[in-house]
């Protein structure tokens, strides 16, 4: 089992890091919609691994902000797609899969994997955000949305550069 778990390593950090290094830009209203779903979920399924694997309470107590954050962020916006008639993501499974396998299969301390992973993934997110912002083709609402979510998240990039630092 240890030789198959070494052997599935590479493929399963691979995978997941060609996730976690998508372009945060979306073409269309759709492509937002879908995007910014799939990273929501992915943050909601991370800190839940996060409050199940973490020993830390400053770990602890960021993971719980990003479900409660990301889970009202997330209903707003499936609000908001239903009336432009918009789905939200269908490929969020696969990639909070590789998100929470990228964590699993760290070398490093699960806290310090986690830290650095909300970082990267706040980067993405609020440059996903900014571009929607600026876009030609966005919809009133959908910019709204994003003009309404992005101090949060800009705040969790700061929360989550402090925790980085602490476990660096």
């Amino acid at each position: 089992m240890k030789h198959f778990t070494a052997l599935l390593r590479p493929a399963v950090i691979t995978l997941a890091l060609g996730f976690t290094t998508m372009s945060a830009l979306a073409a269309s209203p759709a492509d937002f919609v879908d995007e910014a779903s799939a990273k929501g979920l992915a943050e909601i399924q991370t800190s839940q691994l996060a409050l199940e694997k973490s020993q830390s309470s400053d770990v602890k107590k960021f993971a719980q902000m990003m479900i409660d954050d990301h889970t009202k962020a997330n209903k707003e916006l499936a609000q908001v797609a239903s009336k432009l008639n918009l789905k939200v993501a269908d490929e969020a499974a696969l990639m909070e899969k590789a998100k929470k396998m990228i964590l699993e299969y760290r070398e490093e301390s699960f806290d310090k994997s986690y830290a650095n992973n909300q970082v990267v993934a706040h980067e993405q997110t609020i440059e996903l955000f900014e571009e929607e912002l600026k876009s030609s083709s966005a919809k009133p609402e959908l910019k709204s949305f994003a003009e309404q979510t992005l101090p949060k998240l800009k705040m969790h990039l700061e929360d989550a550069k402090a925790l980085q630092a602490k476990y660096k």
